[in-house]
């Protein structure tokens, strides 16, 4: 396809360091990518994996990006660091959410991805105790529409253990009761722990990606397994880099207000006075003695933008503390 030089785009940026991260400009790319291949023969996600890496080898020309990421290999958060940074960036897998987010604050890496929100489960919850603990920002996200798969190298009738992590099982639990209720369902701390754990233990199977069975040489015993079919995770890229206004973009804040009955009503009015879709909202009860909520918040726009400035600020008239995590581009739901 010609015309799509990615060094020479990014070496033309007036910040080509900054530029190394643009998820605005990496989905730009893949908009128009799927628009030159509209006829061809290849599908647009194999034509993007290809580009994909010729962006990511491109950017280590420049400098060499480094991203935690929650572990191990082959796992849903790895698919995502992958999607977004390439098999060319130093992709670093640690253990615990916590993990992720100490590396990016250490400054051992650049960059960290961890999963934020689950459309069947909600919240992840140690992800959002983070933002509280550190102070990172979000700098972009990406939503990844998760398929379950039951592996296994033992035949459907012969699986009497099912592994997975609990998000997993939780999001295929109505298909496992009826279509498993022969097996005992044990949880283990990532999919890809289960499917070694099906490769090596005859009998058990695993809940995990297609990636997985690949990796670990299992049968697809049945696939697409996930009770909601439009089930999607969405991720949120962590560290310190300022996105710039797209017209498509999210704001997150954590909001601190008194612990008095209708502040939260008064505080959220902003949003109402403004015309401002919030999206989100979760609460946390404050850490120590003194009663009260912090609330973390989503809503659609950019801190730049007019009239994002007049809800923070109608927020701040009303808050005890108001943190801003970040402004970035809103992301469409890939497969995973």
């Amino acid at each position: 396809m010609p015309g799509l030089k990615p060094l020479d785009l990014l070496e033309q940026q007036d910040a080509p360091r900054e530029a190394l991260f643009d998820p605005h400009h990496d989905d730009e790319l893949w908009a128009k990518l799927d628009d030159l291949n509209a006829k061809g023969i290849l599908p647009n996600s194999a034509i993007r994996a290809v580009f994909r890496e010729i962006l990511s080898a491109s950017k280590q020309q420049i400098k060499k990006q480094r991203v935690a990421y929650l572990g191990p290999q082959y796992s849903f958060t790895h698919f995502a660091a992958l999607e977004r940074f390439g098999t060319h960036a130093d992709l670093v897998a640690v253990n615990t959410i916590a993990a992720v987010f100490e590396e990016v604050n250490r400054g051992h890496t650049e960059f960290g991805i961890v999963p934020i929100e689950n459309s069947t489960d909600g919240r992840i919850v140690d992800t959002l105790d983070m933002f509280q603990r550190l102070p990172l920002k979000i700098c972009g996200e990406l939503q990844i529409a998760v398929h379950h798969n039951l592996l296994s190298r033992s035949p459907r009738s012969e699986i009497n253990e099912i592994y997975s992590k609990p998000q997993a099982l939780s999001q295929c639990r109505d298909w496992l009761a009826r279509n498993m209720p022969q097996a005992d369902l044990h949880e283990v701390t990532s999919t890809s722990t289960a499917a070694q754990l099906a490769r090596d233990k005859p009998g058990a199977a695993a809940v995990a990606s297609r990636q997985a069975a690949v990796q670990y040489e299992l049968e697809i015993v049945a696939d697409n397994i996930e009770d909601n079919p439009n089930n999607v995770t969405r991720f949120a890229v962590i560290g310190d880099v300022e996105a710039k206004p797209t017209g498509h973009d999210r704001t997150s804040v954590l909001l601190q207000i008194p612990h008095s009955p209708g502040s939260l009503s008064d505080a959220l009015n902003a949003f109402k006075t403004n015309k401002v879709n919030l999206t989100w909202i979760e609460s946390f009860p404050l850490r120590g003695p003194e009663p009260g909520y912090l609330f973390f918040l989503d809503f659609e726009g950019h801190a730049h933008d007019q009239k994002i400035k007049k809800t923070l600020n109608g927020l701040e008239k009303k808050a005890i503390s108001l943190r801003m995590l970040g402004s970035y581009p809103r992301s469409e739901p890939i497969d995973g």
